[in-house]
């Protein structure tokens, strides 16, 4: 007898990490993580197998079909922002066609083993496009059924992931003589930008607020690429992995929608440009807007209504923004410049 499991993809990242170190204290299923590179060593002891691969691979979805019974997919795996803007022929094969090869793995594991499983699908508020600056402002916050007009082929490949899930999970072959459920649980949160202390920024769309901490922590001067009122809404990471969570763990009957916002905080640049400067005085944070992602910025809402995920599942977010910032984001981000720094001086006097 094969004990469930619980799949994982793009579980190198930090979300990966911290839902792997959440269930691996719930006996529930085991954990197959899945990434495009080796596993974290730290992480691997907690899983009861770790695979290295592109979700692409037909032979390795073969794999997954063969090996395991899984009941819970976690689809972390995607080409984000920035990059899919310089290769959306690319993004569309690994965000779209990849979500559907494993959308159809979790209906050919529930029609298996008989059980629905849940496809936790993380989505974006890149799925959102508002025209211009003047009606973000008058739209306040946006609901999930809003503006969803995106601007971006991440936007876009995000959102018709939500409508394939949603077809999947209601609608599936609606036209067959015997018309039977897919099996499929599909649930998708919409996530705000994330923020981490532990990730260092690569330059996504959304980037801007993390990326002045950790210039400020390092001492080196910043320009910010958008305008100081520049405003989209932002969570802390460790809130982005209990949104998952609570979503993954609610009762199918609670929930009244496929997709969901979550919401936390949402501030302009230029007012998290002033908590930067407050924890580090010698910080030097200037704004020189790049149009093409100024732009994009302005097509996101500044702020989200979560009112249904704080209904039917009882979302909170932990962190506020002064908790988010002085409880999480400094604290971590100095003592990471702090010990590499410790590394580095070890490294050369030996």
């Amino acid at each position: 007898m094969r004990k469930p499991v619980s799949l994982i993809t793009g579980a190198n990242g930090e979300i990966g990490h911290g839902l792997i170190d959440y269930l691996r204290r719930q006996d529930f299923h085991d954990i197959v993580a899945l990434d495009l590179n080796p596993i974290d060593p730290q992480m691997q002891r907690y899983c009861a197998a770790t695979l290295t691969g592109d979700i692409l691979d037909d032979f390795l979805m073969g794999r997954l079909v063969t090996e395991y019974e899984i009941h819970r997919i976690y689809h972390l795996a995607a080409l984000l922002s920035t990059r899919a803007e310089y290769s959306p022929e690319t993004a569309h094969r690994v965000n779209v066609e990849g979500t559907l090869k494993l959308i159809r793995l979790a209906h050919e594991q529930a029609r298996w083993h008989g059980h629905s499983v849940q496809f936790l699908f993380p989505s974006s508020i890149a799925a959102y496009g508002l025209p211009n600056a003047d009606t973000k402002t008058r739209a306040g916050r946006v609901r999930e059924i809003d503006w969803n007009f995106p601007t971006t082929m991440y936007g876009c490949n995000k959102l018709y992931c939500e409508h394939l899930g949603r077809y999947y999970a209601q609608h599936y072959r609606q036209l067959a003589a015997e018309s039977a459920p897919s099996g499929v649980d599909f649930r998708a949160l919409r996530f705000p930008g994330l923020i981490s202390a532990f990730t260092l920024p690569t330059g996504g769309t959304s980037d801007f607020a993390p990326e002045m901490v950790h210039a400020a922590a390092q001492g080196h001067p910043y320009k910010c690429f958008v305008c100081p009122e520049a405003r989209i809404p932002f969570m802390a990471m460790p809130d982005g992995v209990k949104a998952l969570i609570l979503l993954a763990e609610a009762p199918a009957e609670k929930l009244t929608q496929r997709v969901y916002n979550v919401g936390s905080f949402s501030p302009t640049a230029a007012e998290f440009r002033t908590l930067v400067i407050k924890a580090f005085p010698q910080a030097e944070i200037s704004f020189e807007p790049d149009p093409p992602r100024a732009r994009i910025i302005d097509t996101w809402p500044a702020d989200v209504d979560d009112t249904p995920a704080r209904r039917d599942w009882g979302w909170q977010p932990d962190y506020d923004l002064p908790r988010a910032f002085n409880e999480y984001l400094v604290p971590n981000i100095v003592r990471y410049y702090k010990e590499q720094k410790a590394r580095d001086e070890h490294r050369i006097h030996g």
